[in-house]
């Protein structure tokens, strides 16, 4: 006798820092078929992802291809392939991903300099330049739009530093991805990894990731084997392109399938007017929340128009107000991290989150709760 009824989740609003709601386009390619992954049909979608990807990053990069893990795989493949016991590294963090970037790389055995910023404000590029005239980095790493705090870190001028001084730029994109300009050839990123869960509207599960030459070149050089078998990219980029796939996992088929239709939304949008729907949509929250008390964390030239981070009025209990907008308006928000638990939230417009309509209902909730 089964003891467990069917399969039955409520219908949630999700305006927290992801996943974000999924198109119904999405939903219903999940449930085509499954076939195998190493057939020449979905050897083909692998194909058609990557020139998806190479799209939506802005790049001709060659190794361009999609982890099979979420985006925390992805900051760790690129960590782990660039990075060898004894090289040098320079981490800029602002916030927990950054943190957790110095992590990864410490547990490669880099020697790391961190370059730290207070949380909700954004690296100034002043400090890197400091700390590049006492050490010699084979790569630089910083989040371009950190999650926990709402900063969106401006990436140019860091990127040419990073040059000047022979390193490689490692950029996390992983909440600014398709709704903010991510320009990585333009930008000369030369390894960048995101998650699909966010402004692409894609289940989460799969990281996009892009390398290049330079950063190729990087790993062409290892003396040593990369600490991962998993995401060891001498094999793992031999799945994912060349005449003959050589086998390295299975993929996961039914992730691909709606990750391919999430790439397909985007792209019939088209990538400028999403960047403005995030803008002004963000615009528009930041109007109606200010009306309502609330201050933002972020000052607005450094501000991320997907994840709004706003401090809790006094008097507004943090998670009483969360948890009746799940329970009564089955809308989520996410709280503070860290140093930011209990007196921040954090307000997701995120891809097909990112409307007017989400605005609307989150407000009148919150109008009723106050």
């Amino acid at each position: 006798m089964n003891q467990f009824p069917p399969l039955q989740t409520s219908k949630r609003i999700l305006m927290g820092p992801g996943p974000s709601d999924a198109h119904p386009r999405v939903l219903q390619a999940l449930a085509t078929p499954l076939i195998g992954h190493l057939d020449p049909e979905f050897v083909g979608l692998m194909d058609e992802i990557k020139q998806m990807v190479q799209l939506t990053f802005q790049t001709q990069n060659p190794l361009t291809f999609v982890v099979s893990a979420p985006g925390t795989a992805g900051m760790e493949t690129c960590l782990v392939n660039l990075l060898e016991p004894g090289d040098e590294a320079l981490i800029c963090i602002h916030g927990v991903f950054g943190g957790r970037m110095a992590d990864i790389a410490e547990r490669c055995g880099a020697k790391v300099t961190k370059v730290e910023a207070p949380w909700g404000e954004s690296i100034d590029p002043q400090q890197v330049k400091a700390a590049l005239e006492n050490i010699n980095p084979k790569l630089i790493a910083i989040v371009h739009a950190e999650t926990s705090t709402g900063v969106l870190q401006p990436l140019e001028e860091i990127s040419q530093m990073a040059k000047d001084a022979g390193a490689l730029l490692v950029v996390d994109a992983v909440t600014s991805y398709c709704g903010t300009e991510v320009k990585v050839d333009e930008w000369g990123i030369d390894a960048i990894y995101t998650g699909t869960q966010k402004c692409l509207s894609a289940p989460p599960g799969l990281s996009p990731v892009s390398f290049s030459e330079k950063a190729v070149e990087a790993m062409d050089r290892r003396k040593t084997k990369v600490q991962s078998w998993f995401l060891d990219l001498t094999l793992v980029k031999n799945y994912w392109s060349g005449q003959k796939r050589a086998y390295h996992h299975t993929a996961p088929v039914s992730a691909m399938y709606g990750l391919r239709e999430a790439y397909r939304v985007v792209l019939e949008e088209g990538l400028e007017a999403r960047f403005a729907r995030h803008h002004e949509n963000h615009l528009y929250l930041k109007e109606q929340l200010e009306a309502l008390g609330f201050e933002f964390l972020v000052k607005e030239a450094f501000r991320l128009p997907m994840l709004n981070t706003v401090k809790i009025p006094d008097g507004i209990d943090d998670a009483t107000t969360r948890s009746r907008l799940l329970n009564e308006f089955n809308i989520e928000i996410g709280g503070g991290l860290g140093k930011f638990a209990g007196k921040v939230w954090r307000i997701g417009l995120m891809g097909e989150s990112c409307t007017r309509t989400h605005v609307n209902q989150l407000i009148a909730a919150l109008k009723q709760i106050m």
